[in-house]
Order: structure tokens, then C-alpha cells, then sequence
């Protein structure tokens, strides 16, 4: 049984504006200095209490304020703003890969369950995932627990799972947990630094992304 762990924001979803947006929110009116847009984009994908840490410096004993303000405007924001979109083609490879029967899905994300929920949930592909390990379940990336406790809930091995995602911290996570790692172009870290953080290939697009699984599984050796 082959497993397939995508990561959720700059992978299957754009979310920048919606995180940018409300992480200058809350550094505002904690009337702290604000981070520049690349070192918000920089901690997409860790737990939210450990971004705010790096983003906070000498401030980070804030960091658990700062993450209940976030999380409370996030989720208002979310309510009155239009669903986070979904990258070109990825319902598509979804479903693809949902379709096949020796092929599970899961998603392993810095964001919250109820985040993940409500995102995925809205775009109705949420039904496609059998294991989500999110910040709420495990340490936060680029620790491997969350592809070990996603690996261990559906029986899959090492040698037959992959990480999909966008920073070197899915990379780092995928590789300390013994499995493959897929780097995306399109999200939040610049895509060069991916494969000296362990991936395998970096994908420019999701119609790749199934025929290079099919290559790795059934011809590893010239996938490699």
C-alpha cells in the first residue's frame, strides 16, 4: 500500500494572503515591529506557536498570545472572506490518485485540524484524505511524528510513502521519517533550496505529479 502526504498551504491550497494578511494584524496591534512579507512566508508550514517565535525574536515569550490573537482573527477573517484557493490542478490530482486502490492519502500541515477542516472541507475534497496529522497532533516540522503517526494510523512503510509539499521543512520531515520527498515550484520557500533539503524532484506543475509517481513506483531506478 503506497501512501501519498500532501502538505496543505503553498501545496494544495494559496493561502499567503489570508496568513500574511492577518500576521500583520496581530503584530500591529501588539504594537510590535512588523516582519517583512518573506519572513512570514518563511514560517508557513511550521506550528503556529513555533513561526511566531522566529518571527518575534527577542519578543518570543509573546508567542502564545500572539497565536490565540491569530487564531481568533484567522478564523473571522475566514468567515467573511472568499475560500483560499486551490493551486491549478490540484482537485485534479487528487481525485486522480484517490481513484487508484493501492494508493492512500493524507495530509500532514502546520495548520490546525479545524483549519484543514474548513478549507478542504469547502472544497469538498476533505472525503479523499484517510489520515491528517496536523499542529495539533504532533510536533511541529521539520520533526518526522507527524509521517510516522500517518504512517503507523494506515500500515504503510517508509520505502512506500512520499511527502508532497513546498518547504524544506516537508523535505527535512519526509527524509528524518525514511520517505520520499516531492518538492512543488509554486509555494512558499524559494524551490531551489528544496533539493539540498532532501527532495528527490521539485515539480513546476500538478499534471507531473502522477506520472512521476507512477515512474517511482514501478521504474524507481530511472525515476531516481
Amino acid at each position: 500500500m503506497r501512501l501519498v502526504l500532501f502538505d496543505c498551504d503553498g501545496t494544495l491550497v494559496d493561502s499567503q494572503h489570508m496568513i500574511v494578511d492577518t500576521m500583520m494584524a496581530v503584530f500591529d496591534e501588539q504594537a510590535l515591529p512588523a516582519p517583512s512579507r518573506e519572513d512570514v512566508l518563511g514560517i508557513i508550514g511550521l506550528s503556529l506557536e513555533t513561526g511566531l517565535v522566529r518571527l518575534l525574536g527577542a519578543e518570543a515569550g509573546r508567542a502564545g498570545e500572539c497565536a490565540a490573537r491569530y487564531r481568533s482573527l484567522f478564523h473571522a477573517r475566514r468567515i467573511s472572506s472568499p475560500l483560499e484557493p486551490l493551486y491549478p490542478g490540484a482537485r485534479e490530482a487528487v481525485t486522480t490518485l484517490a481513484g487508484q486502490d493501492d494508493v492512500l492519502l493524507g495530509i500532514a500541515t502546520g495548520k490546525s485540524r479545524r483549519g484543514v477542516d474548513a478549507v478542504l472541507g469547502g472544497h469538498g475534497i476533505l472525503e479523499h484524505f484517510l489520515t491528517i496529522q496536523t499542529a495539533d497532533d504532533a510536533p511541529s516540522k521539520p520533526h518526522p511524528g507527524m509521517v510516522l503517526q500517518a504512517m503507523a494510523e494506515v500500515g504503510a512503510v517508509p520505502a512506500e510513502t512520499v511527502v508532497v509539499g513546498d518547504t524544506t521543512f516537508d523535505m527535512e520531515m519526509a527524509r528524518s521519517a525514511g520517505a520520499g520527498a516531492i518538492g512543488v515550484d509554486w509555494g512558499y520557500h524559494p524551490h531551489e533550496h528544496l533539493p539540498d533539503a532532501g527532495a528527490e524532484v521539485v515539480l513546476s506543475s500538478y499534471d507531473q505529479l502522477v506520472p512521476w509517481l507512477d515512474r517511482r513506483w514501478n521504474e524507481p531506478e530511472s525515476a531516481a
